[in-house]
């Protein structure tokens, strides 16, 4: 089922797209759909934009490769605005940085680089640590990689003993090391899962779902 767009609305008849990371909830770019490229987006998967500068179809990513895959398609009340949820295959701004929004200048750890919920940054890593998997000659030294190559009894291991390191800081109060050992448990647990062939969103399902059964009025046993 097509969604519908009311383009009539728009002088030249294209309607503005705010593009944003399906993962971590960056804002990606802003660019205009025409019937045309709107059907083909819905088509192919793949976000297509007419492309004011060029004057014809433009279908994101057609000559660096970095095209963005759809995830969903959101229209607004009044059906002249869309935000297209979309996974990007690389880096979306044509400077090569992860969104348009972003200053080239600034590192990625300065304040404001990356305009992206932090809570964001988990499915960042994530898709980092499936990179290194994948592709492990990319950075053959990298600590993902060798943990990768030691398999899954000793990834396992490693949860077991940061997750024992941030019981003992968080018994002792120690709010600094609390903090480090469960940046390295959640590292770990992320590892972990795709070893195992799951993923964070697999994991976030079942919190929500969990969530909704909460919300009906139900309630989980405690645990012992």
């Amino acid at each position: 089922m097509q969604m519908e767009l009311d383009f009539n609305k728009m002088p030249d008849r294209l309607i503005p797209a705010v593009v944003q990371d399906a993962a971590t909830g960056q804002v990606l770019m802003l660019g205009y759909f025409n019937a045309e490229a709107w059907q083909r987006t819905q088509a192919e998967g793949r976000v297509t934009f007419f492309s004011r500068s060029k004057q014809r179809l433009w279908t994101k990513g057609e000559t660096s490769g970095n095209f963005l895959q759809v995830v969903s398609l959101h229209v607004d009340c009044d059906q002249d605005t869309v935000l297209v949820l979309a996974r990007p295959d690389g880096p979306t701004c044509h400077r090569g940085t992860t969104s348009c929004f972003e200053d080239e200048a600034l590192p990625s750890s300065a304040p404001g680089a990356l305009p992206a919920p932090a809570i964001g940054f988990l499915a960042e890593l994530e898709r980092l640590i499936e990179r290194r998997h994948q592709h492990p000659a990319e950075e053959p030294g990298s600590y993902t990689v060798r943990l990768f190559e030691k398999g899954l009894s000793r990834i396992a291991q490693k949860v077991g003993e940061e997750a024992i390191e941030t019981v003992i800081d968080a018994m002792a109060g120690n709010k600094e090391g609390l903090a480090g050992e469960a940046a390295d448990l959640l590292y770990h647990l992320l590892v972990l899962l795709r070893v195992s062939g799951s993923s964070l969103d697999e994991v976030l399902a079942v919190l929500r779902q969990r969530h909704q059964v909460i919300g009906s009025g139900q309630r989980r046993p405690l645990p012992d």
